[in-house]
């Protein structure tokens, strides 16, 4: 089953068992979140009502992304200026994509005495 989820601004396919880099969350290594965003959801050419699946998953790191190097210059006026930046990122491992599990219902006082 695979699921398009999106977090951080960002749209990801992820199965089970995939590992992706998404935007910092918040978290340590070991945690297990749910990403509650699902857009779309399904087996193969059959699609599934999104909002009764979930998808949870483990953080695996928080990291840094690759440096992007950010350089100015302008023509024949010596201005030159590089600055350099490093995302933070988290880095995920989908531990699984399916059906919401439904809590069981609370019985109520009356129904407890009619049982």
């Amino acid at each position: 089953m695979f699921a398009i989820v999106r977090t951080g601004g960002k749209q990801y396919r992820v199965a089970e068992g995939d590992k992706i880099a998404v935007e910092k969350l918040a978290g340590e290594a070991g945690d297990t979140i749910t990403l509650g965003d699902v857009l779309l959801a399904g087996e193969g050419d059959k699609l599934e009502d999104a909002s009764k699946v979930t998808v949870s998953a483990e953080i695996i790191a928080q990291a840094k992304s690759e440096k992007v190097v950010v350089f100015k210059k302008r023509r024949r006026h010596n201005y030159r200026r590089k600055n350099g930046h490093r995302q933070q990122m988290t880095l995920l491992r989908i531990t699984s994509v399916g059906a919401a599990k439904k809590a069981p219902a609370k019985k109520t006082e009356k129904q407890e005495d009619a049982a």
